[in-house]
């Protein structure tokens, strides 16, 4: 791994490493009942609830967007760094960073985000953090479906969108429901799906490295499967240019994986990874100069490398392990934005 050790040591000098927001925060609430024969205390990090209400969902969806919009008018990370965290928030401040850094006065061609029909999967779990699933039509992205994933780890504390993924508006499977019509949260080491959900995300990165070869998980063939695997390949033998990728999982805290149960008895689940592409050229050449959104985020003096670091968030079909399908996993969307990039 000597080869790559420019890459790890990124780790340690991203320019834009202050990008996380705090790791979710263990709460507990309690809440107590009265009853007849007195007082009883039910303790909330143990009780079965529904994460939210519709119309508080509603509010938080109607929140966030509003937050969204004056920051990208803005290009102001600040303002909508309440209402964001994880993949999104990395993915979505780094943009901005960049926005600002090239137009100082604003985005002189934002167009505010409107979401409409929106429809709300919320689901019952004890413990914290508790979070919904938001699906709304846009006015950007032609007519596929905004999938917004919020989650909060206190009662008092503000919802945040942690992902945030647009898909085809037929892909979304039926999920399973109770008779009041609250979802069911998939636990991360849960061993019905086809690969549990916590851990999908390195499945993928192993995925991406060593394609169906390396690693038990199998994936759907798709854009963001074998489609990229074949792209970074042909990037990766440009005469006079050599391009390296690692693949990482990313599960921890803030992007921890999030899984709803589907009617089949699989899971839908959202989850993070982290790449690298390093750009190195030869000897007597220098590396392509990158665009200004990509200069922005850049430390260092780009001569013959360029290392770019990137968040991805997915949501991804897992199907159950009941011996229907073909037990394929299919990504059904993916968002990925550069956070920092350093030369050398």
């Amino acid at each position: 791994m000597s080869r790559y050790l420019g890459l790890r040591r990124l780790h340690e000098v991203r320019g834009f490493g202050g990008f996380g927001r705090s790791a979710l925060i263990a709460a507990s609430v309690t809440a107590l009942s009265l009853t007849a024969s007195g007082c009883v205390v039910v303790h909330g990090e143990r009780e079965v609830l529904p994460a939210t209400t519709r119309a508080a969902a509603a509010t938080a969806l109607q929140e966030f967007t509003a937050a969204y919009n004056k920051a990208d008018k803005a290009y102001d990370s600040s303002l909508d760094a309440e209402y964001t965290t994880g993949a999104l928030a990395d993915i979505d401040s780094a943009r901005l960073t960049a926005g600002k850094a090239n137009s100082p006065d604003g985005n002189a061609r934002h167009a505010p985000l409107k979401l409409t029909d929106a429809k709300f999967t919320i689901p019952k779990k004890a413990g914290w953090p508790r979070w919904f699933l938001a699906d709304a039509a846009g006015n950007k992205g032609g007519d596929s479906r905004w999938l917004l994933v919020f989650t909060r780890s206190g009662q008092d504390e503000t919802w945040e969108a942690a992902y945030l993924t647009l898909v085809a508006p037929d892909a979304l499977p039926k999920f399973a429901v109770d008779e009041d019509g609250w979802a069911e949260a998939v636990p991360a080491n849960a061993a019905d799906p086809a690969v549990p959900p916590g851990e999908l995300s390195a499945a993928y990165a192993t995925y991406l490295k060593k394609g169906e070869d390396g690693g038990e998980a199998a994936f759907a063939e798709g854009p963001h499967t074998s489609a990229w695997r074949e792209l970074r390949t042909k990037k990766s033998v440009r005469p006079g240019l050599a391009t390296q990728y690692i693949d990482e999982p990313m599960t921890n805290g803030d992007y921890a994986p999030l899984a709803l149960r589907t009617e089949d008895g699989g899971a839908l689940v959202f989850f993070t990874t982290r790449h690298f592409e390093k750009q190195t050229a030869a000897a007597g050449a220098s590396v392509p100069t990158p665009n200004k959104d990509v200069l922005a985020l850049t430390t260092g003096e780009i001569r013959q490398t360029l290392t770019m670091e990137f968040v991805s968030n997915q949501v991804a079909l897992d199907p159950g392990d009941d011996g229907g399908g073909d037990g394929e996993v299919e990504i059904l969307g993916r968002i990925q934005g550069l956070t920092s990039a350093k030369g050398e």
